[in-house]
């Protein structure tokens, strides 16, 4: 087993297991107390980067210790071991493919607003599901910073809202057309009434024009948030 394959090259096949990949405390730049063994703290790092193609629970972190590989300290592979421990409680879990008659799109959008402490850029991610089965999914920074949290949301509804309408053309074009309206679910419901009332415009002025495209694909029903 591919994790299992991991534990043993990290030196870990008998750490105690956790319930969560990740703590409460942020990741940052602060600490001066370097890794000894950089190389084998990437090594890691590459290996749990192929095992996201499975596990989408650990996208979040993984993505978040790859942005210090520049300059690793104690802290990041602490939080590497952390990822490690809850890999050995969870050796099992995987994506299961179930037969249903279900075609129907839907997805999760999220985002961190200002999350990392170094400059402020906010963190978002999607899941996109056909019928009961997760088929694509990411989490990374966003490029700019974000002056509110409803901006850094909706750009986060943007990136799924992308890979949702690319998924639904697909379908159609192997003559699977989705069974219904594609419904994306996101937590602020300043994003929900942006998305189909343009008289919030004062509360966007600063966003990037792209941004709003949602609109357009809400108003010609191709999906609903």
């Amino acid at each position: 087993m591919y994790v299992l394959d991991i534990l043993y090259h990290a030196g870990m096949l008998s750490c105690k297991p956790v319930d969560t990949p990740t703590s409460v405390s942020k990741l940052d730049l602060s600490s001066t107390m370097l890794f000894s063994d950089p190389i084998r703290f990437r090594q890691i790092i590459g290996a749990l980067q192929y095992l996201m193609f499975t596990r989408l629970d650990i996208c979040y972190v993984v993505n978040k210790v790859c942005q210090f590989m520049h300059a690793l300290t104690e802290s990041h592979w602490a939080a590497v071991k952390r990822i490690l421990r809850y890999l050995k409680g969870t050796s099992s879990y995987g994506i299961h493919l179930t037969r249903g008659s279900s075609l129907s799109l839907h997805g999760f959008t999220y985002a961190n607003w200002a999350g990392s402490v170094d400059d402020r850029k906010s963190t978002s991610g999607y899941v996109v599901f056909l019928g009961t089965t997760p088929v694509l999914w990411k989490s990374g920074n966003q490029r700019t910073v974000a002056r509110s949290s409803t901006e850094v949301e909706y750009k986060a509804l943007v990136d799924g809202t992308a890979e949702v309408l690319w998924l639904h053309y697909l379908l159609t074009d192997l003559c699977f057309s989705p069974s219904s309206i594609t419904t994306i679910w996101c937590d602020n419901l300043g994003v929900t009434y942006l998305s189909a009332n343009l008289i919030f415009h004062a509360r966007t002025k600063h966003a990037e024009v792209y941004y709003h495209f949602v609109r357009d694909r809400v108003a010609k029903k191709e999906i609903q948030i």
